[in-house]
């Protein structure tokens, strides 16, 4: 028996090393949960190309939102089989105005209940708002609209948007866009524990690793601790971020392969998943 074991020792040991090689050449899937394909990509980027750039780097699934929303439904509607879209309703009709008065304009209000007439939209945003103007009596209706919908909102937000927007209905669903930029990652704890509900996306946030590359304690600590919390995005919201897709993508990656498997799968790409499989329900 021992011979036995001796002679296929080697065997066992090139196994090992296939499989390590494997690995490192097949990278983690990703869910691109903060997409956006405006208008001034498509003629770059058309949605063949688009399509190609996510097999490329191994997306699997993207959050799309777009100025204006034909962005998204073009996307959408090309159906592909192997690239999941999880169309948002943008709510903007020119984005460099819409940005300061959304929130109180019923044009918009108008503009996404059209919008969600055509019965695939799975949420709203992604959407400036900061301070008191997530008080506003059409952000209520919005964030009531959401929750009768069982949408989920995508939040360009500070701290206090964030509170005010749960406070406005504590059952609704927030991917908070950028995850507050700089928020300290003790007090991003404090939010996870009040809200179950509040998931964080990435894309320009800050402090996650140091000049070396590697995650700093503090984010490690509540990666290890909120894995299922927070969500991976592009936010290709000027060309340039489409030409640095690849690039984009592969930081993610770097950071991640020093996170436990189960902790950098749930990131990159389960926690995606089972929201909108959870919103499917």
């Amino acid at each position: 028996m021992v011979l036995q074991m001796l002679n296929k020792a080697p065997a066992l040991l090139l196994g090992l090393a296939f499989s390590t090689v494997a690995s490192a050449v097949d990278p983690i899937p990703v869910f691109d949960a903060h997409l956006h394909y405006n208008e001034e990509a498509t003629a770059r980027y058309p949605v063949a190309r688009a399509l190609e750039v996510f097999r490329k780097n191994a997306v699997k699934g993207i959050l799309a939102n777009s100025r204006p929303n034909d962005g998204t439904r073009v996307l959408f509607e090309a159906k592909a089989k192997d690239i999941r879209v999880v169309p948002f309703i943008r709510p903007y009709i020119v984005v460099q105005s819409d940005v300061q008065t959304w929130f109180s304009d019923p044009r918009i209000y108008a503009l996404i209940e059209s919008e969600m007439k055509r019965g695939y939209y799975r949420g709203i945003g992604e959407f400036h708002l900061h301070g008191a103007d997530a008080g506003e009596a059409q952000v209520k209706r919005i964030v009531d609209l959401a929750v009768a919908k069982d949408f989920v909102i995508h939040a360009h937000s500070d701290d206090e948007a964030i509170e005010r927007l749960f406070a406005h209905n504590p059952k609704v669903k927030i991917i908070w866009a950028h995850t507050g930029f700089g928020t300290p990652a003790e007090k991003l704890e404090g939010y996870f524990e009040r809200y179950p509900a509040l998931r964080g996306e990435l894309s320009y946030r800050s402090g996650i690793t140091g000049g070396d590359g590697r995650l700093t304690p503090e984010w490690r600590r509540v990666f290890e601790k909120y894995s299922d919390r927070f969500l991976l995005g592009s936010d290709t919201w000027i060309t340039e971020r489409w030409d640095a897709y690849a690039q984009i993508i592969a930081g993610y990656r770097a950071w991640l392969s020093q996170l436990p498997r189960e902790a950098a799968e749930r990131i990159a790409f389960r926690n995606a998943e089972r929201l909108f499989a959870e919103q499917a329900r």
